[in-house]
C-alpha cells in the first residue's frame, strides 16, 4: 500500500488516487480510506475552529488598540467589523471551491493553489502560488518578530519591577536585544517543524487557541483596569491628531497602515483550502463544516478584537502602543504581563506551525516529484509524531534559520504587520475566492451577483493598495535610523 503523503499541500502536482479493491479481503482497508484513497480524515467543525482560531487570533489583536487610535471611535470599530464581514463572507465562497463539481463528491482539491488551479487559467495559478507562498514567508518573519518581542518583554518587566521596588527608574538597566530571543523562537520551530504535516498538530492548535484566549483576556483586563484607574475612556472620535511629533501626511499615513494592521488581524484565507482537507468526509459537505467553523470563528475572534482593541483605546488613547503588552502602556502586575507574553509566545508557536506546514508540504512535493528515486528525500525514520529524514530536516532547518536572520534585520513589529495584511488582503482573501467562485457557480457575467462581486472585489484592491503605501512609507521611515541586527 502506497505511503502516505502530506494532508495538504500537494501544491505543484497532484497524486492520482489510490485504487483499492474490496475484494479478496481487502474490505477493511477501505474502512479507514476516504474517498480518494487517502487515510480516514477525522476532522470536525470543532478542530477546524481551533486550526483557524489559532491562525486569527495571533500576534495581531495586539496592534488593534493602536489602529483604532489611528482612525478613532467612529471609523476604527466600523472598519473592524467590515473587515470581519468581507473575511467571512469570502471565506464562504472560497470553501465551496474545495471540491470541483458535486460538494460532497467531486474531486477534491488538496491546497489552496490546486483550488485556483482546477478554476482559473495557469498564468493565474501560477500568480497565486507566488504571492501565498511569499505571504507564508512574510507570517514567518512577523511571528519570528513578535514572539522575540513578547520574550524580551518578561525579562523587561521582571527587570522594571526589581528597580522599582528598589526606586530606581531601571531604563537603562532594562534594555536588551530581541536577536537571542529569535534564536531561542528558530531553535524551537526547527523542532516542531519536523512534524511531518497538519494531521498531526491539531494538539499544538488546540494549546495555541487557549493561549491567545488567555493573552487576550489578560490584556482586556488590564484595559479596562486601566480605564477605571484614568477615571474615564480616552481618545477621540477622529483619532489621533495632528500636531506637535505628528504631520498631517503622517496622520494619512498611519491611517492606511492601520487599514493593513486589521487586515492583518484576520488573515487566513490562505491556509482555509489546506483546513477544510483535514474534515472528515460528508455527510455533511466539508464546504458545510467549513462554512460553520468560519462563523463561530469569525465571530469569537471580533468580539475579543473588538474588546481589547476598544479598551487599549479607551486605556491610552492616542498613545496607545503598537503591541498593547509589550510596548509597556502596562507595567503592572509584572507577574500578570509575564503570563500574557509567555501565552503569546506558546501561541506563535503553534500559529507558525499552522502557517508553515502548507510551504513545507508544497516545497517536499515538489522535490519528490522532481527526484523521484533520490534516497536522500525520500528515506525517512519514523519516531512518534515526527518522521525524520535528512532531506525534511535539512530544508526545514534551512528555511527557519532564513525567516529568523531576516527577522533580526527587520524587528519592526508594528511595520511589519501592516504591511503583510495590506499585500496579502486583496489577492488571497478577496480576488481568488471570489473568481473561483464565479467559475465554480457559474455566476453569468454582467449579471447582478456578478458585478456586486466585482466591485467587493475592486473595492478591497483599493483599500489594500492604500494599507500597502502607508505600510511602505512607515517601514521606510524605520530603516533610515535602524542599524541591521541592533535588536
Amino acid at each position: 500500500m502506497e505511503k502516505r503523503q502530506a494532508t495538504y499541500g500537494k501544491g505543484a502536482a497532484r497524486m492520482a488516487p489510490m485504487e483499492v479493491s474490496v475484494e479478496a479481503g481487502n474490505g477493511r482497508e477501505s474502512d479507514w480510506l476516504d474517498d480518494d484513497g487517502r487515510p480516514r480524515r477525522s476532522g470536525t467543525v470543532w478542530t477546524a475552529s481551533a486550526h483557524i482560531i489559532t491562525a486569527v487570533i495571533g500576534s495581531g489583536v495586539l496592534s488593534l488598540a493602536w489602529a483604532i487610535a489611528q482612525l478613532g471611535w467612529v471609523a476604527g470599530p466600523a472598519i473592524m467589523l467590515l473587515f470581519a464581514l468581507v473575511i467571512y463572507y469570502t471565506s464562504t465562497l472560497l470553501a465551496e471551491c474545495y471540491r470541483s463539481g458535486d460538494p460532497e463528491t467531486g474531486k477534491r482539491n488538496y491546497t489552496y493553489m490546486d483550488a485556483v488551479r482546477s478554476y482559473l487559467p495557469g498564468t493565474k495559478v501560477k500568480l497565486c502560488g507566488v504571492i501565498q507562498y511569499a505571504n507564508l514567508v512574510g507570517v514567518a518573519i512577523g511571528y519570528t518578530i513578535a514572539a522575540s518581542i513578547s520574550m524580551r518583554a518578561i525579562g523587561r518587566a521582571d527587570c522594571f519591577h526589581y528597580h522599582d521596588v528598589r526606586g530606581r527608574s531601571g531604563k537603562d538597566e532594562c534594555k536588551s536585544s530581541s536577536n537571542p530571543y529569535m534564536i531561542v523562537f528558530g531553535v524551537v520551530q526547527i523542532l516542531f517543524s519536523q512534524i511531518p504535516d497538519f494531521d498531526q498538530i491539531w494538539w499544538l492548535s488546540i494549546v495555541a487557541a487557549v493561549m491567545s484566549f488567555t493573552y487576550s483576556t489578560i490584556g482586556l483586563g488590564l484595559g479596562i483596569a486601566q480605564t477605571v484607574a484614568n477615571g474615564g475612556i480616552q481618545g477621540s472620535l477622529t483619532g489621533l491628531s495632528v500636531g506637535p511629533g505628528v504631520t498631517s501626511m503622517q496622520k494619512v499615513w498611519r491611517s492606511l497602515q492601520a487599514f493593513g494592521n486589521i487586515a492583518f488581524a484576520y488573515s487566513y484565507s490562505i491556509i482555509l483550502i489546506e483546513i477544510q482537507d483535514t474534515v472528515k468526509a460528508p455527510p455533511p459537505s466539508e464546504a458545510k463544516v467549513m462554512q460553520k467553523a468560519t462563523g463561530i470563528s469569525v465571530a469569537t475572534t471580533t468580539v475579543f478584537y473588538m474588546l481589547c482593541g476598544c479598551m487599549g483605546y479607551a486605556a491610552f488613547g492616542d498613545a496607545a502602543p503598537d503591541n498593547l503588552l509589550t510596548g509597556f502602556g502596562f507595567y503592572e502586575p509584572f507577574w500578570l504581563l509575564d503570563v500574557a507574553n509567555a501565552a503569546i509566545v506558546l501561541h506563535l508557536v503553534g500559529a507558525y506551525q499552522v502557517f508553515c506546514q502548507p510551504l513545507f508540504a508544497f516545497v517536499e512535493k515538489w522535490a519528490a516529484a522532481r527526484w523521484p528515486d533520490s534516497a536522500f528525500i525520500a528515506r525517512e525514520l519514523r519516531v512518534g509524531p515526527f518522521a525524520i529524514s535528512v532531506f525534511r530536516l535539512t530544508w526545514r532547518t534551512a528555511f527557519v534559520c532564513l525567516t529568523t536572520v531576516v527577522s533580526m534585520l527587520l524587528p519592526f513589529f508594528g511595520d511589519v504587520v501592516g504591511l503583510l495584511g495590506a499585500v496579502a488582503f486583496w489577492p488571497l482573501t478577496v480576488y481568488f475566492p471570489v473568481e473561483m467562485y464565479i467559475v465554480q457557480r457559474g455566476v453569468r457575467r454582467g449579471s447582478t451577483r456578478w458585478v456586486c462581486l466585482q466591485m467587493l472585489s475592486a473595492a478591497c484592491l483599493v483599500v489594500s493598495v492604500a494599507a500597502a503605501a502607508g505600510s511602505i512609507a512607515d517601514v521606510i521611515g524605520e530603516l533610515k535610523e535602524y542599524r541591521p541586527f541592533s535588536g
